[in-house]
């Protein structure tokens, strides 16, 4: 199955805001890998990136938040939907924050996608 694209690569974020909603696919499985790239970014800001789910496309509830982040890279992290296996959307919200000297604008550019773990991969783990 390919990456599902919660934030398109190269989107560049400037206030507090939230992606598209994405449908589920019925392959994706109990467990995504979520991986947030953070390619552009300034100095003295910071982000806060959550993952929410719906099971109507209406009712939003936080099932993942990203650690604080200040730098460009990769960060990983698995979303595990056993407990809410009627969630059929998914959507990104994110913060930002800017402080210091320069522009009060906070800018980044960024991008959020899901793989789907195979099951035989988490029983070696």
């Amino acid at each position: 199955m390919a990456d599902i694209v919660l934030i398109p690569e190269n989107t560049v974020i400037t206030a507090n805001g939230g992606g598209a909603s994405v449908a589920l696919d019925s392959a994706a499985g109990p467990v995504l890998l979520i991986n947030l790239k953070i390619t552009k970014i300034v100095e003295q800001e910071s982000l806060e990136l959550s993952i929410f789910g719906s099971i109507d496309g209406q009712t939003w509830t936080p099932l993942l938040r990203f650690p604080q982040k200040f730098y460009e890279g990769a960060t990983p992290m698995l979303l595990d939907l056993a407990k809410s296996p009627e969630v059929k959307e998914l959507r990104a919200h994110w913060e930002v924050n800017r402080w210091g000297r320069g522009p009060e604008q906070p800018m980044f550019e960024i991008s959020v996608s899901a793989r789907p773990v195979p099951k035989e991969m988490l029983k070696s783990a």
